[in-house]
């Protein structure tokens, strides 16, 4: 287990950090399923499926490269 002194080198959190912003994208434009629930709206329902199912997509890759660089560090 690491020492609560260890710190995570420069580069190695730089990338988790950018990992952890797109990641918040990602379930941010799923949260947009709340819109659909809603009744009518005025675009083309069928965008905001392929968004939230872009974003899905998108948030599988990122917990897979976070999960990827964990088993790296341990």
């Amino acid at each position: 287990m690491p020492d609560a002194g260890d710190k995570i080198p420069t580069e190695r959190a730089r990338e988790l950090r950018a990992l952890a912003h797109d990641l918040s994208n990602a379930l941010e434009t799923m949260q947009a399923s709340y819109l659909l629930s809603q009744g009518e709206l005025a675009e083309n329902p069928r965008r905001w499926v392929e968004m939230i199912d872009h974003a899905a997509q998108d948030a599988v890759q990122i917990n897979r490269k976070l999960r990827e660089i964990l088993r790296g560090e341990s």
